[in-house]
């Protein structure tokens, strides 16, 4: 027991040594690394890029078409031409002709330009539709960060609950420790029994298992944090275990705003512009269609010599167009009147989605203030209860250093002090992570310092 109570000591002589190396990783570091490094955010601002790109003016429909085509051709031939009953000018049979290697050229060139002058405002409202959904888009990425910020700091706050314990399974640990020696010191001036010394025993095993376990769980949620940081999985750092909560005047004006910030309803109010302009776009097959065309083209074709051309014939062309077209698609079997009847029928949806999502906001902020509200209270009645529990856990070491109280008498009230510090330290980040969910349904969580 001896050898391991020693090895005991080193490994917390250790574990003070390695905190006081250890980086300290603060809530702006860790919020500004998840920025620029979590892959849920880097997918929603890849996200938001293309939507960017698709609400252009160049995937707009406004700007004209110009095609160019080219071409060339070559061609040889090898010819005779026979002339069966022809006399040249002396009366002798009219001879054959041998063409080798006549060859051909052939190049063209063209431009051809279209524009849609007027296509019923077809355009016009699907560029607006492009930037709403642009817009939507950006509260779509708004929305990942805020719950990816969620996530990392019940991690976050998870370590520092974790490392809050760890401190305080290492007090009583050495305590425990203590209790051994002056035990065993009280045991060789027979003081008392062999019994006390056994019962300091069990004590240091059972809090070098807690500690060693709280440990453990304190590696792995650092991992766990390193993963939605995007860093080294073998990073030593600590956390800040410092949490200030935002006056109540202040969560008050923010749940008063909700409906102008609530990122859920925002996405609504985009969604039906959006299906407002469905109805339009949609409307915009009723009227005709006028666009201009142009084009312009050059040819040259130079021909080989043949048996009646024995020159070479070159030509040499150009030419320029310009034309208008009117189409009226008077009707197509019913299709557009039917497309904007269920677009009629999309917006009205949307517009019953808006108030089930309003019905739906207002009922998580006063559960989430009633939530906050409550665990605050209980962090509060949890640091007083720290209190009274160190303030009996002094009063009972000076009873049993006087060998007034028992062992088991000192021990219960350890284990007293030890569960009123971690309850306080559950209470805090569950009161923290409260406010931070009540922020997010106001729709200021990225507005706050953490």
């Amino acid at each position: 027991m001896k050898n391991t109570f020693s090895l005991l000591v080193l490994l917390l002589a250790a574990a003070h040594f390695t905190f006081a190396q250890e980086k300290l990783l603060s809530k702006e570091e860790v919020v500004q690394m998840a920025l620029e490094k979590n892959f849920g955010i880097k997918i929603a601002k890849n996200q938001v890029e293309i939507a960017d790109n698709n609400a252009s003016v160049l995937n707009s429909g406004f700007l004209p078409t110009l095609t160019g085509t080219a071409g060339a051709t070559y061609q040889r031939d090898d010819s005779t031409f026979e002339f069966p009953g022809q006399l040249d000018a002396n009366g002798n049979p009219r001879p054959e002709t041998n063409l080798y290697k006549a060859e051909a050229q052939r190049y063209n060139a063209g431009l051809t330009a279209n524009y849609t002058l007027f296509d019923g405002l077809g355009r016009l409202y699907n560029y607006k539709r492009l930037k709403e959904q642009y817009q939507l888009s950006e509260l779509q990425a708004r929305e990942t960060i805020e719950n990816t910020m969620v996530q990392l700091f019940s991690v976050y706050f998870e370590v520092a609950r974790l490392s809050e314990n760890e401190k305080v399974l290492q007090q009583a640990l050495e305590i425990s420790a203590q209790r051994i020696k002056r035990a065993e010191y009280a045991f060789e001036y027979g003081q008392n029994t062999k019994l006390d010394i056994l019962n300091a025993q069990v004590d240091v095993t059972n809090d070098s298992i807690n500690l060693l376990n709280t440990k453990q769980q304190l590696a792995n949620t650092k991992r766990d944090l390193s993963v939605l940081i995007d860093q080294d999985l073998e990073q030593v750092f600590v956390v800040d275990t410092l949490v200030q909560f935002i006056p109540r005047i202040e969560i008050e004006e923010y749940i008063a705003r909700t409906d102008f910030n609530n990122v859920a309803l925002l996405q609504t109010e985009r969604n039906l512009a959006i299906n407002k302009y469905d109805i339009k776009v949609n409307k915009s097959g009723y009227l005709p269609t006028v666009g201009l065309n142009g084009s312009y083209g050059w040819n040259l074709n130079q021909n080989a010599p043949g048996a009646f051309f024995p020159g070479v014939n070159v030509n040499n062309t150009r030419n320029f167009g310009l034309g208008a077209t009117l189409t009226w698609n008077l009707f197509d079997g019913g299709g557009t009147n039917v497309r904007v009847k269920n677009a009629k029928i999309a917006y009205e949806n949307q517009e019953l989605l808006k108030e089930q999502v309003l019905l739906e906001v207002n009922r998580d902020i006063q559960n989430a203030r009633a939530i906050y509200e409550n665990r605050l209270n209980i962090f509060q009645i949890q640091e007083q209860n720290v209190l009274t529990n160190q303030n009996n856990f002094e009063r009972s070491k000076e009873q049993f250093q006087l060998g007034r109280i028992t062992s088991i008498e000192f021990r219960q009230a350890q284990i007293n002090l030890l569960n009123a510090q971690t309850n306080k330290n559950l209470a805090k980040y569950d009161a923290k992570l409260a406010e931070l969910q009540l922020l997010q349904l106001t729709g200021q969580l990225l507005n706050v310092e953490f």
